[in-house]
């Protein structure tokens, strides 16, 4: 129905919020250090893909029309009632599970490179 939303809408603040921090370190002449902030394009990409791949299905399965309200749940109140329902537990399912995912890719990524920054140390005073 219109669980991509919820993605969409997320995609849409976190993409505002990199812009946003992104001007202000630029202007403070600061480098970004937390891996979170460093990393938040891989979000908005995981975000913006997977709305997009959504709204096709939603779109190839008649969901979507391109004539108002766009959402063909939207059309009666007892079915927008099921559509926000949706939006409500799959839709932010999905975007919980898409951050989430992302978190923990960061997580491991961030340890992965504080190992081989060690490793390189270590190399470097043995020889």
């Amino acid at each position: 129905m219109a669980c991509f939303l919820v993605p969409t809408t997320e995609a849409i603040v976190t993409t505002i919020a990199k812009k946003s921090i992104d001007k202000s370190a630029e202007k403070s002449h600061k480098e970004i250090t937390n891996p979170f902030v460093k990393r938040m394009n891989w979000l908005n990409n995981m975000l913006w893909g997977g709305s997009a791949l959504l709204a096709f299905e939603h779109v190839w399965h008649g969901e979507v029309t391109p004539w108002f309200p766009f959402l063909t749940n939207a059309a009666n109140p007892q079915d927008a009632a099921a559509m926000l329902g949706e939006m409500a537990t799959s839709g932010v399912a999905m975007a919980a599970l898409v951050t989430a995912a992302w978190a923990a890719i960061v997580l491991v990524t961030n340890a992965a490179a504080k190992r081989n920054a060690a490793d390189t140390v270590t190399d470097s005073a043995k020889a």
